[in-house]
């Protein structure tokens, strides 16, 4: 009986080693064929009937409307100021800097952002816009092709998104203008 659970054992151990040498065979074949694609993360919201979306590292908040203080005689894209960590911050009407969209329903969300040079503001949204990615390849095309501040990128399942470049928002002398066009 003793020489039994030996090769009992050694059975078991060689079943073992089998599947475990199939299970890394298999492990391998799917890691060669689904490469991680390099992505940009977006803080996603609609706009109107459209989405679009900002780049995730340059959103800092997302505040309640109602702390705005309205500014009289301020340009048509100002909302007005607010105060944000110390800094007081202009509250600014992204449909209006992006030529005039209109919201689906009336905005209750600041978010507030780094203008891509250092400094910050708040743009009114619907609502708090949800964090997803977009690939990388698609975002870098679109940033070629763009001519204004929005670039037209398309999801991997071939869903629209304009993504805003605040850097070149707040570059652009007049940018009331759809786009930038």
């Amino acid at each position: 009986m003793k020489g039994t659970p030996r090769l009992m054992d050694e059975a078991l151990e060689e079943e073992t080693r089998d599947l475990l040498a199939r299970r890394a065979a298999r492990l391998r074949e799917q890691g060669e064929s689904s490469v991680e694609e390099a992505v940009h993360w977006i803080a996603e919201f609609p706009l109107g009937e459209e989405r679009y979306a900002l780049p995730l590292e340059l959103l800092r908040a997302a505040l309640p409307l109602r702390m705005v203080t309205p500014v009289p005689l301020s340009e048509p894209a100002v909302i007005g100021v607010l105060r944000f960590q110390g800094q007081v911050l202009s509250a600014l009407s992204l449909a209006s800097l992006l030529g005039g969209h209109g919201w689906r329903q009336d905005p209750a969300v600041l978010l507030v952002v780094d203008r891509g040079d250092g400094e910050l503001c708040a743009l009114d949204c619907e609502a708090i816009p949800r964090p997803t990615t977009l690939p990388l390849a698609a975002v870098e095309a679109a940033r070629v092709r763009a001519e204004g501040p929005v670039m037209e990128v398309f999801t991997q399942d071939r869903q629209l998104i304009h993504l805003i470049d605040p850097k070149r928002l707040f570059s652009v002398p007049d940018a009331g203008v759809r786009h930038g066009r």
